[in-house]
């Protein structure tokens, strides 16, 4: 088991529509995108996996997901949550803030894009994204987390 196993923030998931798809999440949900998050759960776009099955079923990727403003900061614990995520591991990139820097990409502080830290998978754009572009994002996903 990972440190990040036993933290708060990863949590296992089945993809609404795609019953085949167990992800295990590490959420480092930062500003208006995390509510976008929290909205797909609502709407059970996001089905959380009850802990007595997520012990028995293996994810089929592990999926770090950032979302909000990426400040210089907070790099060098996105690279160690990152490291830290067992294969076969993907990163999704939820909104502008995280893609780009979104409208505060000339602050000194900002990282100027989430891919300069860690290498992404998916970008999902938008401020915020909608739930839905979220789970179009994680079914994309399929594919590579076996190596597809």
């Amino acid at each position: 088991m990972t440190p990040l196993q036993s933290s708060a923030l990863e949590r296992r998931f089945r993809v609404s529509g795609h019953p085949q798809l167990l992800i295990s999440v590490l959420d480092v949900g930062l500003a208006c995108c995390a509510l976008e998050v929290g909205a797909a759960i609502t709407a059970g776009l996001l089905v959380p996996e009850e802990p007595e099955h997520s012990a028995v079923l293996e994810p089929r990727m592990n999926v770090l997901l950032i979302s909000g403003t990426v400040t210089d900061a907070l790099a060098p614990g996105i690279i160690r949550a990152w490291e830290a995520l067992d294969e076969p591991r993907v990163a999704v990139s939820f909104g502008a803030c995280a893609n780009t820097g979104g409208p505060y990409w000339d602050a000194p502080t900002v990282t100027k894009g989430i891919d300069q830290l860690i290498p992404m998978s998916v970008y999902i754009p938008g401020c915020p994204p909608r739930p839905e572009a979220l789970i179009a994002g994680l079914a994309r996903l399929a594919g590579v987390g076996d190596g597809g």
